[in-house]
């Protein structure tokens, strides 16, 4: 790619010096017209493809991206996105062939966002990787590497969003202004986009709507020009987040007209608007508010896209079929990863479910037979969906009878119209009390749980007020769990909730997420042994929102697990498995400027499993040092009962520097003390797994 990539930049200043100013402007906006005289053809930029390519028709359904984190797997999400850009391709190919150059259906998508999912309120945070910079970075660029392949050409243009700081509240993400120090910016909100421009080379990046100190991303020369075209050197194109740019004005406050707005925008550094308000760019022109030379910047960044794509020229992958679309490879590959992502919280060894053993199953809970849980939010369309009621109900065999009883709303407090609250609960009851074990399915779904305008609930925008099941599933969970029968509880949400009730009454606890089209069969396979469960969560479970900072703070203190000094239920790194997986020694070494680990893994338990194998570190000397400690590898792995292994794991220098006031990655100092094991090495941690990770000290 890189001789495409040299010369793609060069063709496109060639074609853009030959346009007139009306054409130029014109290739500003999403919704690109043709200029037939130069055999440039139109073009619609706005496409999804966040775990699936979504929003125009059928494609494969992948798990949402807060379980893809939560496999830590950067093969697989490699092997995800790359299925997600045949698919794509396929797409975009059959498309082509029937001139249909509608939204949704380019090669340009608007993902992977990777935005630190600070708080567990924020209601996008199930797009995300989760909290941690260094794990986000990882999977974001093997995202990335995958979406846009190793040809001639791109196979798809992946587009790092929301640059930057962005995180919620969503309700005021139009007029809000992310107040952010320097040492967060650079420690915490920066390093995974850097990650993506540097490593990966993504070709596209999404400025948020929020402004960052004072200064609207999509406008702001110091986010789009110095850190990331002349400190990153990134030489892609800039997108705004849609309608961001009519913020300015609208919300907030810095320009009076859409003349002004547009013209703020292609000056600091934005080359494409989804949104109407570069229409006026060639106005802003002619009233002197705008240089035409920012124009041809913008319009050469956005050309030599295009030309990267093959696109004026032809792709290497202009021949994959339409036939890829959801094939049989691509479907298992879902399964698979919906296994890789689902985390066993708790067990008392009730899992996993011997068949033999269930004569009847009790699946009750609003999310047992929903689509909606199963898709997340910017998804496409599966041909067929595996609710986790239908994946139980094909798992066992005649002899086990299922029984079913919604047993609540998703959230108002009567299913019925015209009924008393808590009108299905009875009948959940009365299933549970014929039932040798019960499966209980509850938690949120995309309705309540995402983005401003495509969420909803009682308080509007798609954010949490606290981190609690809604009433009448509490209600329920309670009334059930008081009954004593065998009880597992099966989570879907993206996000955190408080468990607390769970954690101490419920026989074992399974985090779903939301699964993708398959995510019931997937479900099964982990609860009746045929898998089992390796997935770590990639957010910390707090007890509740009352632990954390006010929502609207960007300051990282009192939150992630690399702050947080309070007792969380759940913590960043944790999970269960069917084994009994642990390291029992380590040793450690100088490998060029970073370092090498060497651990020893053992599963001396009955059942084959993967695990994660985690390494942290806490620098000692430094007084910019993150209070806790800081994840700096990661590799999942799998043993056989019995089985022991050695991986080796390289640590990055970076692991050994700190962030100053300033924002400046400087040396940590002489001594330092890693971590080396399947979980953190807080007490918590340590106290749930059984097991201890091993500490190396090392001096510089």
């Amino acid at each position: 790619m890189q001789k495409v990539q040299d010369t793609a930049k060069e063709r496109a200043q060639a074609l853009v010096a030959r346009m007139t100013l009306a054409e130029k402007t014109a290739l500003l906006s999403y919704r690109s017209p043709p200029i037939d005289r130069l055999g440039i053809p139109a073009y619609n930029w706005w496409n999804e493809a966040l775990h699936g390519v979504a929003r125009a028709g059928t494609a494969t359904v992948f798990p949402q991206v807060i379980g893809l984190a939560a496999s830590f797997d950067t093969a697989l999400v490699h092997r995800v996105a790359d299925a997600i850009a045949t698919e794509g391709r396929a797409k975009y190919n059959e498309n082509q062939r029937k001139k249909d150059c509608d939204i949704y259906k380019g090669l340009t998508f608007w993902c992977p966002n990777v935005n630190i999912f600070r708080d567990p309120r924020w209601g996008r945070g199930h797009e995300t990787f989760g909290e941690d910079p260094f794990l986000t970075a990882r999977l974001g660029v093997a995202y990335i590497q995958g979406l846009q392949g190793e040809g001639a050409t791109l196979k798809s243009a992946a587009c790092a969003k929301h640059f930057a700081a962005h995180s919620g509240p969503e309700e005021g993400r139009h007029s809000f202004d992310s107040v952010v120090s320097q040492k967060d910016l650079w420690e915490t909100y920066l390093p995974a986009f850097e990650a993506c421009v540097k490593e990966a080379r993504v070709e596209g990046v999404m400025g948020a709507y929020n402004s960052l100190d004072g200064v609207p991303c999509c406008g702001n020369k110091t986010l789009l020009q110095e850190i990331l075209r002349e400190k990153w050197g990134f030489d892609g194109y800039v997108v705004s987040d849609c309608g961001a740019i009519a913020d300015f004005h609208l919300h907030h406050g810095v320009t009076a007209t859409e003349e002004q707005s547009a013209a703020m925008a292609v000056d600091a550094g934005c080359d494409l608007n989804c949104g109407t308000v570069y229409l006026r760019v060639m106005q802003a022109v002619q009233d002197g508010l705008l240089d035409e030379a920012k124009v041809d910047t913008a319009a050469t960044h956005l050309l030599a896209t295009r030309i990267r794509l093959g696109m004026l020229d032809g792709s290497e992958y202009d021949t994959i079929p339409y036939e890829v679309v959801e094939c049989p490879a691509h479907l298992a590959l879902s399964e698979e990863a919906a296994r890789r992502s689902m985390v066993l919280l708790k067990n008392n060894g009730l899992l996993p479910l011997d068949k033999k053993q269930c004569k009847t199953i009790g699946v009750i809970g609003p999310d047992a037979d929903s689509r909606s849980v199963l898709q997340g939010n910017y998804f496409g369309t599966s041909s067929h969906n595996t609710t986790l009621l239908e994946g139980i109900q094909q798992a066992v065999g005649a002899d086990t009878r299922v029984l079913y009883a919604a047993g609540s709303h998703l959230y108002r407090a009567a299913a019925q119209g015209g009924a008393f609250s808590g009108d299905r609960r009875g009948e959940a009851l009365s299933v549970a009390e014929r039932s040798d074990v019960v499966i209980l399915c509850l938690g949120l779904d995309p309705t309540i749980e995402g983005e401003q305008g495509d969420a909803s609930n009682e308080y509007a925008a798609g954010d949490k007020r606290t981190l609690g099941l809604p009433t009448t599933q509490q209600e329920l969970l309670e009334a059930v769990l008081a009954l004593g029968r065998p009880t597992v509880l099966c989570v879907t949400a993206g996000s955190a909730l408080d468990l607390q009730v769970a954690a101490e009454k419920a026989d074992a606890i399974l985090q779903v997420w939301y699964p993708g089209a398959r995510g019931g069969k997937a479900m099964a396979d982990l609860l009746f042994g045929k898998a089992s469960p390796s997935a770590k969560l990639p957010v910390t479970f707090y007890r509740t929102a009352e632990d954390l900072p006010a929502f609207e703070e960007y300051a990282i203190a009192g939150r992630t697990y690399r702050y947080f000094q309070k007792e969380p239920l759940y913590p960043f790194g944790y999970g269960l498995n069917y084994g009994d997986i642990r390291c029992t020694g380590a040793q450690l070494e100088r490998a060029g400027e970073g370092l090498c680990i060497h651990a020893t893994l053992t599963n001396s338990g009955r059942y084959a499993a993967g695990d994660v194998l985690q390494v942290y570190v806490k620098v000692l000397e430094s007084a910019w040092a993150v209070p806790n400690y800081s994840l700096c590898a990661f590799q999942p792995f799998a043993l056989q009962p019995g089985e022991s292994r050695v991986l080796t794991l390289g640590v990055g220098p970076q692991a050994l520097e700190v962030v100053n006031d300033a924002g400046e990655r400087v040396p940590g100092g002489k001594r330092f003390r890693f971590y080396v094991g399947c979980s953190q090495p807080d007490a918590r941690s340590v106290a749930l797994c059984g097991k201890q990770p091993v500490e190396l000290a090392y001096t510089l």
